[in-house]
């Protein structure tokens, strides 16, 4: 999990700029500074005593073994500026987007829509409401840096709803609002082992709730944590879902339903507020477009 972690924040291109930025010459290939970097990483950890207890114990954690010479002569010939240097950059990596990275268990992907209308005699392939035309762009938006995975251009009466899962990608946690929230698109991406958290409609029907037990935690805004079937006897979900009930900045009430169950309450609660980022990007554009 460390050396996994490690990878994530500083990538062995990353350490090889740093060494020949303070200018020393790292000759090895089967012991680089990369290397022991994991190894410092672990040793505190593990709580190893020694070089030689640090090799002994080094393949079980993945780490590549060597004798516990060349490991303590490797520590004591790289410059401690190479050591404080990869610490300065690693420092500068533990912003939000790192923090998020390493609390959520797949990266977020925002997906909802915006749409342009236009007059009737602009667009005429393109009819909207009453004397309006308009298209509308199905957006997909990865929250860690805000930039577009995919966008889809429709009509302005295409649906939301089915769109999502033209957008859906497995690698990501889909996070999305009620117009995405279809009983039986739930139970398909749950199937799918595609992960999301969507906000359900305030009328939909709750059956049989059961409590998950959870650590309460102070000034927490979640209500309720629970496990239940969704919708009435007339239309009602196949499989039972988590939904997780929240306040938002405002004092509102918040449902949102998830496949996600070793998460915390409060980190899906967090991923759903992550969705304003969307809003946000919409905003921006429509902006620079009108302007």
């Amino acid at each position: 999990m460390i050396t996994s972690i490690l990878q994530s924040m500083l990538t062995p291109e990353e350490v090889q700029r740093v060494v020949k930025f303070i200018g020393y010459e790292d000759k090895a290939r089967k012991f680089t500074v990369y290397h022991l970097l994991q190894y410092w990483c672990m040793a505190p950890l593990e709580q190893w005593g020694s070089y030689r207890s640090s090799v002994d114990y080094a393949a079980p954690c993945g780490l590549p073994v060597v004798h516990y010479s060349r490991f303590s002569t490797k520590a004591a010939e790289v410059p401690f500026s190479v050591s404080k240097e990869l610490f300065h950059l690693l420092v500068c990596k533990c912003n939000r987007e790192a923090r998020r990275k390493l609390t959520f268990p797949k990266e977020l992907l925002l997906i909802d829509s915006t749409t342009m209308t236009v007059g009737k005699t602009h667009l005429p392939w393109a009819p909207y409401h009453g004397e309006r035309a308009g298209i509308k762009l199905h957006v997909a938006l990865r929250a860690e840096n805000g930039h577009p995975l995919q966008v889809v251009e429709t009509l302005g009466s295409k649906h939301d709803g089915p769109m999502s899962e033209v957008l859906a990608q497995s690698d990501y946690i889909l996070v999305m609002n009620r117009a995405y929230g279809k009983l039986e698109r739930l139970d398909d991406f749950k199937t799918r082992e595609q992960s999301f958290v969507i906000r359900l409609r305030d009328n939909v029907h709750l059956e049989k709730p059961h409590a998950l037990r959870r650590l309460a935690k102070p000034d927490s805004s979640v209500i309720r944590d629970i496990t239940c079937q969704l919708g009435t006897p007339q239309c009602r979900s196949r499989q039972r879902h988590r939904v997780v009930m929240f306040w938002d900045f405002e004092g509102r009430e918040i449902r949102v339903v998830t496949d996600l169950m070793q998460v915390s309450a409060e980190q899906i609660a967090q991923m759903y507020k992550a969705r304003w980022q969307i809003e946000v990007f919409f905003f921006c554009k429509n902006y620079q477009w009108n302007g």
